[in-house]
This record gives C-alpha cells, structure tokens and sequence, in this order.
C-alpha cells in the first residue's frame, strides 16, 4: 500500500505543488491543511502514515502542532518542512518527537528521501544540519529546560498573534476564565508583566515571526 500523507502549509501554492510531486513518486495524499489547529483535526479523521508540517504557521506552528497530531493518531510519524536552520529549531523538534527536518532550500528529493526514511522508522535530518546539534540532543546535556508547558506554548503563541482571551477560550475549545489563568501562569513563570514583552518573547521563542 501506498504512504498515507497530510500536507500542512498555509501557502496553497506550495502546498499544491508538493502534492503533485508526492503523487506523481506514488504516495497517497490523504488531506490538506492550512494551519495547526486543522492538522490537528485532518489528521484525527484519516490517521494519516506522515504529517509533513510547515513550522511557521498561524494559530498552531509545526512543532507544537506535531505534538498534538501524535495524541490523536499515535502511528503518525510527523515531519517539518521549513526554512528554518537555527540550531534551537532543530533541537525544539526533536524534543517533541518529530522524525524528519527538511530544509525548504533543498531539493524536493531531499523530501521524498525523508518520507520513506521516517515512514520506516528512522529519522533523517536533511543534509548540512549540524551533527553537533543531533549529538547534543542525543545526550541530553545540552538541551536547555522546557520553561512552558505544550498548552502553554499555544496560549503564548495566540497572545502574540493578537487574539484576545475569549479568542484564545474559543480557539483551545475551553472556558475565558481557564484561558485567562493560562495567560496569568505564562506571566509568572516567565516574569513578563506586559503584552509587549510577551510578544517579543514570542519572538525569541519562534511561534511568531517578527
């Protein structure tokens, strides 16, 4: 049988694109979704075999979007497609159980190759990514303490996007007074009083692009 695929990218164009390509090297592409949060919800619905994820996307990015597809279909092996190398990125993935990193720069090879690695089982890392930033996350000593909980990564990321705490409420599907003690824990643990710097730490953080 076929690999069963979910494309996930909030640019049609790319997303049509890669489509054509895996069909034509004979995957199955079962869906497609334009940000995290209906990933989410695709990849409930058709249990797909590998969810490649853009990691730069509104409401839900890649990687915490990969953290809550594998609650919802365990067997989904789930992959990033960006143009992102910084090293954190990097380490930020493979902390959350992500089997495959592709860098937008490389050919669409490189892609397919990662697909058929990680459906296997293994992980693949597209070529020129550091060693060092692998090794430094198979041992562990470097990996700098997750300060924000998955849940909480969410809620920061939409306080950065603009949205408003009953936005927040409806989006997360809970009640404005739980949204509202989120935001409040976010701001304590980090020691950020203001939404300005929350932004900024958003920033830092990669939810939200500048």
């Amino acid at each position: 049988m076929a690999t069963r695929v979910i494309l996930v990218d909030d640019h049609l164009i790319v997303s049509q694109g890669l489509k054509s390509v895996l069909q034509a090297e004979q995957f199955d592409v079962v869906g497609e979704a334009a940000n995290g949060y209906e990933a989410v919800k695709l990849a409930q619905k058709v249990l797909p075999d590998v969810a490649v994820l853009d990691l730069s996307m509104p409401m839900l990015n890649g990687i915490d979007a990969a953290r809550e597809i594998v609650k919802v279909s365990p067997e989904t092996k789930t992959m990033l497609l960006t143009m992102h190398t910084e090293d954190h990125y990097i380490l930020e993935a493979l902390r959350a159980g992500i089997r495959g990193y592709i860098l937008k720069s490389h050919a669409v090879t490189d892609l397919i190759q990662g697909i058929r690695e990680v459906f296997r089982g293994g992980i693949y890392l597209s070529p020129g990514i550091s060693r060092a930033v692998v090794d430094a996350y198979l041992s562990r000593t470097e990996l700098p303490p997750e300060v924000l909980t998955p849940r909480e990564r969410q809620v920061l990321q939409l306080i950065a996007e603009g949205k408003s705490t009953k936005e927040v409420a409806v989006l997360l599907g809970v009640s404005t007074k739980t949204a509202e003690s989120h935001r409040t824990r976010i701001m304590s643990k980090l020691d950020i009083h203001e939404t300005a710097t929350l932004v900024r730490y958003a920033i830092r953080l990669g939810l939200v692009q500048a």
